[in-house]
């Protein structure tokens, strides 16, 4: 299912800055997609887990975990904020360098990225976002898959994602660019809803 788009006009973050607060907007290349209502409660609940066992990793590290809603700016040369034309909210997000944050948020690409499939995003997720990952220089693309229980892992090489990794949401994953990072899925796929 694709998002619905929020009109045929180009959009800048200028723009999105002075959007209602109450309809959540991602940009991409200028089309606005409106995101989905909030998500399911077992969405959360893996994001939510995600972060928290980053967070505990990083800890005292130079690298910080951030979790959705965070504004990341994706700019294609050095254009000012205003005129920036892609920003999206990945639901776990990790960036090492310190000079891409700033009070909004983030502005560059993040290190590694991880988004939590739902039906309604899963196609914009695995496609859409992936293309603009790679093309930005996302390091590490993580989409996990509730539902099937199932984690797709893409890692960027000569600028380019390779195949994809795939794995079942069980006993633990490392990230391939943090190795200090080590998900445990056990405890977190069990409280999954058996009929999610």
């Amino acid at each position: 299912m694709a998002l619905a788009l929020k009109d045929r006009e180009s959009h800048t973050y200028g723009d999105y800055l002075n959007w209602p607060d109450d309809v959540r907007y991602e940009l991409i290349d200028g089309d606005a997609y409106l995101m989905a209502p909030a998500p399911d409660l077992p969405h959360q609940d893996v994001a939510g887990e995600i972060y928290f066992q980053t967070r505990q990793a990083l800890q005292g590290k130079p690298c910080r975990a951030f979790i959705a809603p965070v504004d990341v700016r994706l700019p294609k040369a050095q254009e000012a904020d205003e005129s920036v034309d892609t920003v999206v909210q990945p639901d776990v997000l990790v960036v090492c360098d310190g000079n891409k944050l700033d009070k909004r948020g983030v502005r560059g690409a993040p290190d590694w990225v991880v988004e939590v499939l739902s039906p309604s995003t899963a196609g914009h997720d695995q496609i859409k976002k992936r293309q603009l990952y790679e093309r930005h220089g996302v390091r590490e693309y993580w989409l996990v898959h509730p539902v099937d229980r199932v984690l797709t892992i893409y890692s960027l090489a000569d600028g380019e994602f390779g195949k994809p990794q795939i794995y079942q949401l069980e006993g633990e994953t490392q990230v391939g660019i943090l190795p200090e990072i080590v998900i445990r899925w056990d405890e977190l796929a069990a409280r999954l809803p058996k009929d999610y």
